[in-house]
């Protein structure tokens, strides 16, 4: 039986729907040695900033039960050092690059970085990182909280560039539809669902914060559940795409996602555990399909039975 895994977002064509999600996958080459890099469907570079930034200071990441806390504070080497020494090493996966952006606090840098690479052929597309939790520059909230800002954001940089543009939404709200519809309405060709939770840890000797700056983004198994329900929950009220993550670290959590409402999902904590996670998910959806006759991916999305 011949499988159909390729998906479409936007205008960018995937030959299955596994990425890996921004900040967990370096720049590629690191994990050149565990797996076909050729295989992914797309990768996903560490956000990128107008400007260089050196991060937030240690300690920056720390375990916690089923999952991690990371505070890196969006460190790169900013757009143009990344444009020369960080894209190229990507183009050589041989697979659809995503560059994600993100602003220190001004809102047109997001459309400074939007027209850049709207000028680079090696871009397949643009995630937009309106979500982040981890900069001091966000201490009054994040674009992704308000609907107003968020349609406002989005449809700057749809304004600025042609290219497929992929929001990347915060769970960090009280209502995540509202907030995917002003994405939706202002021109966002799909939605990257969820980041990071806020959390917070505390070395029970010391009294202190496991994270220097204190609360952190929560990753990894613990937050899958809330991923899941908030995909669920935005699929059936848009028309875009969505792009599933949080806490996926098997075929099984993979499938999830495609059940809830997603087109495509995201790879991100479980490659700092397993480094071929991404590959052997690939593998296992395909084995899911041929198992169960199903010819098509397209098949899956939205097709959790509710009682």
């Amino acid at each position: 039986m011949t499988l159909e895994l390729s998906v479409t977002i936007g205008k960018l064509k995937l030959k299955n729907p596994v990425m890996v999600a921004s900040g967990t996958f370096g720049y590629a080459g690191e994990f050149k040695d565990f797996m076909d890099l050729r295989k992914l469907g797309a990768v996903v570079s560490k956000t990128v900033t107008v400007k260089p930034r050196s991060g937030n200071p240690p300690p920056r990441t720390c375990e916690t039960p089923a999952g991690m806390l990371n505070s890196i504070g969006l460190e790169n080497p900013g757009l143009e050092k990344f444009l020369t020494t960080k894209l190229p090493v990507l183009k050589k996966t041989g697979v659809p690059v995503i560059v994600s952006i993100a602003s220190e606090g001004d809102p047109e840098e997001f459309v400074a970085l939007a027209r850049r690479l709207e000028r680079v052929r090696d871009v397949a597309a643009i995630e937009l990182n309106i979500s982040c939790p981890n900069i001091r520059a966000h201490v009054k909230g994040l674009v992704s909280q308000d609907p107003k800002s968020t349609y406002e954001a989005v449809r700057s940089v749809r304004k600025a560039t042609k290219k497929t543009l992929i929001t990347k939404l915060s769970p960090n709200v009280t209502d995540i539809v509202e907030i995917a519809r002003a994405a939706e309405d202002a021109g966002s060709d799909a939605l990257a669902l969820i980041n990071t939770l806020m959390g917070m840890s505390i070395d029970t000797k010391t009294r202190k914060p496991r994270i220097a700056m204190g609360v952190a983004g929560l990753s990894g198994p613990a937050i899958r559940p809330v991923a899941v329900r908030m995909v669920w929950e935005v699929y059936r009220k848009v028309k875009i795409p969505i792009i599933g993550m949080g806490g996926i670290i098997d075929t099984e959590s993979a499938l999830e996602f495609f059940f809830a409402g997603a087109t495509a999902v995201s790879i991100g904590t479980a490659n700092f555990v397993n480094p071929k996670a991404s590959g052997e998910i690939i593998e296992g959806i395909e084995k899911f399909l041929r198992s169960n006759g199903i010819k098509s991916i397209k098949e899956l999305v939205g097709s959790v039975r509710i009682c």
